[in-house]
This record gives C-alpha cells, sequence and structure tokens, in this order.
C-alpha cells in the first residue's frame, strides 16, 4: 500500500473557504498600504547565505533553511570536516543559498542594489511567504506570510508616527482590538548603562523581552546566569515595574535615565511619537512598554509590538527602526523604519473571533446545471454575458443526474442555481432557484443579472 501523503510540520493547505477568507486579510492590508502611498515590489524565496547569516542574531542564524547547492555539492567537503562534524564549515561549504528569513532583509539588500533607481524616501511594501526553522506549536509556523511596510531615506520620527496610524487602520477595518505596543532601542541602551553594564545590553535585552511569558523572577533569574550582579539587578526592578498611564511612565524613566544621553534621547523620541499619534485620534490602544526589546539585532531606535486583546497569541505586528541594516551591504548611514503584519497570526485571531463578513466564502453567485450539449452551450453563452457584468458564475461540465449538480451547489454554498431546459431554450429564459429559500422565478435572460444583483 503506497504511503499516505503528508506536508512537513509547521506548513498547511488552505481549503478555498480559507483562501477566501485570506485573501479578505490580504486585500485590506494591501488597500491600506496603497492608501498610506506605499509600492509594492517582490524578492526572490532564495538568497544567498551571504546575504542572510549574521542579520538576525546567533539564534536567528540557526533558524534559516539552508539550500543544499546543486550538483556535486560535496565536491568541497574536507574528510576531516566530516569526521569532526565541523557543522559551521560544512555549512559553508554545502550551501551557498538559504530561505528567506523576513521580508526585511531582502528589501535591504534590495535598496543598496537598486539605489541608482530609486527615488528617497522610498515606501515599499512587500507581501510574501517566509521560512524559519523553528519548533512550531500554536500560532508559530516554518512557513508563513508577512505583510510588510518600510520607509528608508528619512530619519523623520513623523515616519513612525504614520506606521502607527496605518496599524490603526488596518485592525480597525479587520475589527481587532488591539494594544500597540512600544518602545525604544535606546531607552534600553539607557537602562544597561544606568545600571552599570553597558556591554551586556543584548543579555538585557534578550531576557526582559521574555517578562510577559515567564514573569519577573524567572527574568531575574536569567539575569543571574548571565552575571548581572544583585546591584544591578535591584537597579533594573523599577524599569520592569513601572505603572501608570503613557505620561507618567515618560515622566518617571526620563528621572531613572537622567543620567545617560542616548537614554535621555530615547525618551525624547517615545514622547514626540506618542503625543503626535495621540493627537491624531486612534481606536487601537497605545502602551509604552519599556521590556518590549524585540530579539532582532538591527533594531537601533523606536520598536513596536502588537497584541490581539481577545485572544490569546503572540504578536501579531511587529517592526521599528533600523538606522545600520544597509550599512552591511555596503550602504552605511541610510535610515529606515518599517514594520510587519503576521498574516498567519492575524488569520487565526479572525477565525477565533469569527470577525469574517458573513458573506466571504469564496463561492459562485450562479451554478447553471448542463441537461445536455444545446443547453450547455446556452448556459455557457449567459454565463459569458453575466461574468462581463462582474458576476462569478459556474457551470456544470457534465449532463450529470440533476441530484448529483445541485449537491455540488450546496457544498460549494452557491446562493442561486439557473436552470435552461428545452423550455428556457426556446423562450430564451431561465428559471432560477434561491437555494436558502427554495424559491424559483422565470426570468429573461437580459434581466438575469439585474435578478442576482
Amino acid at each position: 500500500m503506497a504511503q499516505k501523503p503528508s506536508i512537513p510540520k509547521g506548513t498547511r493547505d488552505f481549503s478555498p473557504l480559507e483562501m477566501a477568507r485570506r485573501d479578505y486579510i490580504f486585500s485590506t492590508i494591501t488597500e491600506q498600504f496603497r492608501l498610506f502611498g506605499f509600492h509594492r515590489i517582490e524578492t526572490p524565496a532564495m538568497e544567498n547565505l551571504s546575504t542572510l547569516m549574521g542579520k538576525y542574531g546567533e539564534e536567528g542564524d540557526k533558524l534559516l533553511f539552508k539550500i543544499l547547492n546543486s550538483g556535486d555539492f560535496m565536491r568541497s567537503v574536507k574528510p576531516e570536516d566530516l569526521e569532526q562534524r565541523n557543522l559551521p564549515r560544512l555549512t559553508n561549504e554545502l550551501c551557498e543559498k538559504g530561505l528567506r528569513y523576513d521580508l526585511t532583509v531582502p528589501f535591504a539588500r534590495y535598496v543598496v542594489q537598486h539605489r541608482a533607481e530609486i527615488q528617497l524616501p522610498f515606501k515599499r511594501f512587500q507581501i510574501q511567504p517566509v521560512w524559519r526553522a523553528d519548533r512550531p506549536q500554536k500560532g508559530r509556523y516554518r512557513e508563513f506570510y508577512q505583510c510588510d511596510a518600510d520607509v528608508v531615506g528619512s530619519t523623520s520620527l513623523l515616519n513612525e508616527v504614520e506606521l502607527l496610524e496605518l496599524i490603526d487602520a488596518v485592525f480597525a477595518k479587520l475589527k481587532v482590538n488591539v494594544a500597540i505596543k512600544v518602545n525604544n532601542r535606546k531607552v534600553l541602551a539607557g537602562i544597561a548603562e544606568v545600571i552599570g553594564c553597558p556591554e551586556k545590553i543584548v543579555d538585557i535585552t534578550v531576557a526582559i523581552d521574555k517578562i510577559d511569558k515567564i514573569g519577573l523572577e524567572a527574568v531575574e533569574a536569567e539575569l543571574v546566569q548571565k552575571e548581572l550582579t544583585p546591584a544591578q539587578i535591584e537597579a533594573l526592578r523599577p524599569v520592569l515595574t513601572l505603572e501608570g498611564d503613557n505620561t507618567a511612565k515618560l515622566a518617571k524613566m526620563a528621572d531613572l535615565l537622567k543620567g545617560s544621553e542616548e537614554g535621555t534621547l530615547g525618551v525624547e523620541e517615545l514622547k514626540f511619537v506618542a503625543e503626535a499619534f495621540d493627537a491624531m485620534g486612534h481606536k487601537a490602544a497605545l502602551d509604552l512598554d519599556f521590556s518590549l526589546a524585540r530579539g532582532l539585532n538591527y533594531y537601533t531606535g523606536t520598536i513596536i509590538e502588537v497584541k490581539a486583546l481577545d485572544v490569546e497569541i503572540g504578536s501579531i505586528t511587529g517592526g521599528g527602526r533600523y538606522d545600520n541594516l544597509t550599512g552591511v551591504f555596503g550602504m552605511p548611514g541610510l535610515s529606515g523604519v518599517g514594520i510587519s503584519f503576521g498574516a498567519d497570526r492575524i488569520y487565526d485571531v479572525l477565525n477565533a473571533l469569527n470577525l469574517y463578513p458573513e458573506d466571504l466564502s469564496g463561492a459562485s453567485r450562479v451554478m447553471f446545471v448542463n441537461f445536455g450539449e444545446k443547453e450547455g452551450m446556452k448556459a455557457m453563452s449567459v454565463a459569458k454575458a453575466l461574468r462581463e457584468q462582474g458576476i462569478s458564475v459556474t457551470v456544470y461540465p457534465d449532463a450529470a443526474k440533476m441530484k448529483k449538480q445541485m449537491a455540488l451547489a450546496n457544498s460549494e454554498h452557491i446562493p442561486f442555481v439557473a436552470i435552461i431546459g428545452s423550455d428556457e431554450l426556446e423562450n430564451d429564459t431561465v428559471t432560477l432557484k434561491n437555494m436558502t429559500t427554495g424559491e424559483q422565478q422565470t426570468i429573461p435572460t437580459d434581466r438575469l443579472a439585474e435578478a442576482l444583483r
């Protein structure tokens, strides 16, 4: 017996109904991207590993899917590397390419490679799948879509404000209640400076970024393992337990970081972004969260993360400013800021809350049954006229039993069935059946589109 086919863990098939729902999400996000003036690009699924490696930190590099070289991929491998299981060296010899981990690094590569064609500031959006060799779990997949919007070539904080507005507009359209969490990497650097261990900024941010998942006590235990002293951990605790509204938090943080020039600048940037966003008016809650770190090494300023308020799930949107990313590709000093909507998690949220439009099925508006060659050809002719008027139509291809044809209409939730028999052929009419009410009416073919609307 042949083995039943399967797909890799962390990937999914999507049915027609599921694709209709996903298309609703993608079209909603795309509409807002265009309203905010972003231009669409695409980049290859695979990039050179030299482009990807070293951009996501040590943990991110481990999650890159690497692609074996074509042909005799073992030709450059030394026997001693195989015997010693020298994995880093073997990877370099066996693999020159990898699947993209996100869309931001490929975008940075695109900007550098096409700099002569780009007018700055450049606003781009991109909706494509990415891949991560992660452990699959609820809300976390190995293949998933990102919907990115970035602005490069401008240091203005108005870009951050506009991206927050974009987030607010998308989730308002999708009817998802969210909290937008915002912090600034300069604030995190200032915290490390004032507690006396600026060299441990990465260890501190990796640990405190987990506080919502593992709690304060576990974070402090991790910081002990990273060799922070009890005095340093004690100095950090007020930062992690800040309470009050955004204004109060900013005032307290400004006081805590008054000894750090970089930290003070971060607080001032946060204050501008928060006050400007509030001045625009917004539906989403804005939460200044000084434990928010986000793991990617390339963020240098504002960092953003979005949480759904009515569903237990991880971040559904994230991003931030990355002043130095294009520098690794030979173009230093080009500032950028961007966000990424996690389409697959948003899909899970909308499923959990049943927030899709009622008429979102992806089904045809009407199905023509088929009684034979003449009737089928007439149905094809009428269907063509309907499609030209924007009405989706299915014509059953075979002169099968009526029960079988109606079963297809039912299974695909098609609201109307059109019947053309000998009488209808003679009179140039169609009998239209409403599949919800069961009512039937005979209509001249030139009035069918009006009846279906």
